[in-house]
């Protein structure tokens, strides 16, 4: 089947999309009932409100539907991100959408708040595989953040049982975690690694090798 992921428009959701907010609900709940494994249901009001404050990612088709959408997530001070909710139309899925707005999503979120970890829980293959692309690993509960607020969004979410028997140390879900100082330690080491390879000659600024040539040359002239 032909890819047609570019025939959708991905940008941040603004007021006129606000009219999604009913049928996007439906779909959450929808997912989850498929799924069997649960997934948090939304509130019309809240998906409003993520539109309104721009922290919300909308794929739209060129006749203007809905195709898929995702939002950010804001906890202890934005020390951690959260991209939540991220839902591609049945008709519109297996053309790369999902992959699409996840890295939309995951950019525009480094720009804005590009010191918190971002970070996210979920039953889906797909989704841990769209996470570990984009650099993403595989974390324990407790790395995750630990306001209550959060794990409080869990409670509609039929396997919520199985997160408060085990105290919120596991649950169905995978939690999976990007530390943007992890990123910049890696770029730094790849750099010295780099400087590392370099021969020292060339380490030396050009004119100051030409210099250095000249003093050489003078040098041996004046043995003579």
């Amino acid at each position: 089947m032909k890819s047609t992921q570019n025939i959708f428009k991905v940008n941040i959701a603004t007021e006129e999309h606000i009219a999604f907010a009913d049928e996007l609900c439906k779909l959450y709940e929808e997912s989850a009932k498929q799924r069997g494994t649960g997934i948090a249901k939304r509130d019309p009001e809240y998906i409003k409100g993520k539109i309104l404050q721009q922290k919300a990612i909308i794929a739209v088709t060129p006749d203007n539907q809905l195709a898929g959408f995702c939002y950010i997530e804001t906890w202890e001070g934005k020390n951690y991100v959260a991209n939540s909710g991220l839902i591609v139309k049945e008709e519109f899925r297996h053309h790369g959408l999902a992959k699409k707005i996840k890295k939309f999503v995951f950019d525009y979120t480094k720009k804005k708040i590009p010191n918190a970890k971002i970070f996210g829980i979920t039953t889906s293959l797909a989704v841990m595989k769209l996470n570990s692309d984009l650099g993403y690993k595989p974390v324990t509960f407790s790395e995750l953040t630990q306001d209550d607020a959060f794990w409080t969004g869990c409670r509609s979410c039929v396997n919520y049982d199985v997160l408060t028997r085990t105290q919120r140390k596991n649950c169905l879900c995978t939690g999976m975690l990007f530390d943007p100082k992890e990123e910049k330690k890696k770029s730094f080491e790849g750099i010295l690694k780099i400087e590392k390879k370099i021969p020292a000659k060339l380490k030396t600024p050009k004119a100051q090798r030409i210099k250095i040539v000249k003093s050489a040359g003078r040098s041996k002239a004046n043995k003579k």
